[in-house]
């Protein structure tokens, strides 16, 4: 089946959702806004307000549904993303970049993790080799003061200290680096956070996933999780459970994880104080879409 639709201008554009029922004030608004957030982009966020016809096929918009409630949806899910990143920085930075480093340095060294054998058994050669790869790549193109000077300085060695290459690695490989710890390792820093490793490897595999999406500006409020989080269990962690259990498919579960996590991290964060506030701003933003309970302000962990 070959694709049938044509390249349309922005005013084609904008006359196309007006013919399909989208109310708008002024067209040259709407213009400008598809000048901004290109279609396709903001066709994820009128999805839920369309409607396929039966007698024709067509696709239309729900009745009374106005460009200006599309937009609400738009900007509440971009100040989700900043505030979802602020918090996935410092759990990055204090937990990846620092804790998990100080650690490993500690136990193996400043070169320790050029050699398969400080890692876990299910680290496979090839794996191993493959972040190396990554790392080295970085290194090659980084354009860091910090690099520079220790390879001047240090000219003969060949790698760089586990505590500056951090630095220049990406979450993906952090994740991986913590992935394949030794088993010990593993469990004295999920201790950090009253974990098990499991679980603590599971939430970040999907702050990876929400990472990646949250640089790429991708929707988040009302995703189905493709990659979701663990959930503790109750025996060890009752307070994840005093409203019910979570869904793990939405994004509600990811923030609570955050807060989790910021309770360790940053005990002075005011980052809850941001969320609530972000939803005060937005009233009309269906929260349940989100996965929020209905009582979730009583959830033990974000009391």
């Amino acid at each position: 089946m070959k694709y049938p639709k044509p390249a349309l201008s922005f005013e084609q554009q904008a006359q196309l959702l007006i013919n399909r029922g989208l109310i708008v004030e002024n067209k040259e608004i709407l213009i400008r806004h598809l000048q901004m957030v290109n279609y396709y982009r903001l066709s994820a966020y009128w999805y839920p307000f369309k409607k396929i016809d039966p007698i024709t096929g067509q696709e239309e918009f729900k009745a009374n549904t106005t460009f200006e409630t599309i937009w609400n949806f738009y900007s509440f899910d971009r100040h989700l993303r900043l505030l979802i990143m602020d918090a996935i920085e410092k759990v990055e930075v204090a937990f990846l970049r620092t804790r998990m480093v100080e650690q490993f340095s500690l136990l193996h060294g400043p070169f320790g993790y050029t050699e398969i054998k400080n890692f876990s058994p299910k680290f496979t050669p090839e794996n191993h080799q493959r972040l190396l790869d990554d790392v080295n790549e970085l290194v090659s193109r980084s354009k860091e003061e910090f690099v520079s000077r220790f390879q001047t300085k240090y000219y003969s060695e060949s790698k760089l200290p586990l505590w500056i290459v951090v630095e220049i690695m990406s979450f993906g490989n952090l994740f991986t680096f913590y992935r394949y710890l030794n088993r010990f390792e593993q469990q004295r820093l999920s201790k950090l956070f009253n974990l098990y490793p499991p679980v603590l490897e599971s939430w970040l595999h999907t702050l990876n996933f929400i990472r990646n999406a949250c640089a790429h500006h991708s929707r988040l409020w009302n995703r189905v999780l493709p990659i979701r989080p663990q959930l503790p269990d109750e025996r060890h962690n009752p307070e994840w459970y005093s409203q019910g259990k979570i869904d793990n498919r939405y994004i509600f579960s990811v923030l609570t994880l955050l807060r989790y996590l910021l309770r360790f991290i940053d005990t002075e964060s005011d980052w809850q104080s941001k969320l609530e506030n972000l939803l005060d701003e937005y009233p009309n933003i269906p929260v349940n879409w989100m996965g929020f309970p209905a009582k979730w302000k009583e959830i033990e962990i974000w009391k």
